[in-house]
């Protein structure tokens, strides 16, 4: 069921805007993306310092599977190409006020898609929802995805999801972790939608059963097929 705190909060960003179409501590051993995040780039790709590192900043041709892939509607295509062996929805934590239950999720959420990632960097996309939003880097190029939506698109690593937006109340109010975010060999996807307070992930069966039977994640999780409306009981997509 939708919540109306969440409902008051983001009412004025989702007017026109409708889908149908503190910091997280490094709970794994980090892995440095800086060299690798700007290799196979000429000197015109944008990109934007921060930490010490020039991060890539990803254009159109880094999404266009994804937009060429997904469609409007109510199934699982709507943010998931349907490239993947196995698809889930997860619902998130139910209260904006605990950080402890939203930072067992991220952590479990991000610990999960690590350990079926390997060595290699991640794409990271920040929703612009409204002004102040956070996005990482403000004056970044923006790509355009779903129903025309505007996403800051940097490539990093699950390091940085996992610390480069804050907690609290001053943060998003859906958590921390990036909207969007995927691998460079494209082997998993998970997307937050504007207007859902849910998340959509697509990938290897066994990535989704890992996320089906983690303890900090299994009451939310819920195993989609293709075909079928992905809306979680209880929940509205718009």
């Amino acid at each position: 069921m939708v919540r109306l705190d969440r409902v008051a909060r983001l009412v004025s960003l989702r007017v026109g805007q409708g889908r149908r179409h503190g910091r997280l501590s490094v709970w794994f051993r980090p892995r440095s993306y800086a060299g690798s995040v700007t290799a196979n780039r000429d000197r015109s790709t944008p990109t934007r310092q921060r930490d010490g590192v020039d991060w890539v900043i990803g254009t159109r041709a880094d999404v266009s599977w994804i937009s060429d892939g997904t469609v409007t509607g109510l199934e699982i295509t709507s943010a998931i190409p349907p490239i993947y062996a196995d698809y889930c929805t997860i619902e998130l934590p139910e209260t904006e006020l605990d950080d402890d239950s939203q930072r067992r999720h991220d952590q479990a959420l991000v610990g999960a898609l690590s350990g079926h990632s390997g060595a290699q960097p991640w794409w990271l996309g920040y929703l612009e929802m409204g002004s102040g939003e956070d996005v990482v880097f403000s004056d970044a190029p923006r790509v355009t995805l779903y129903s025309g939506w505007h996403y800051v698109l940097i490539e990093a690593g699950p390091r940085q999801a996992a610390s480069w937006r804050s907690y609290g109340f001053e943060g998003p109010w859906k958590g921390p972790l990036p909207d969007l975010m995927f691998p460079r060999d494209r082997s998993w996807l998970m997307s937050t939608l504007w207007d859902d307070d849910w998340t959509c992930v697509g990938g290897s069966a066994a990535l989704v059963t890992s996320l089906l039977d983690h303890p900090d994640l299994r009451t939310r999780a819920r195993r989609v097929a293709l075909g079928e409306d992905a809306t979680p009981p209880g929940h509205i997509a718009r």
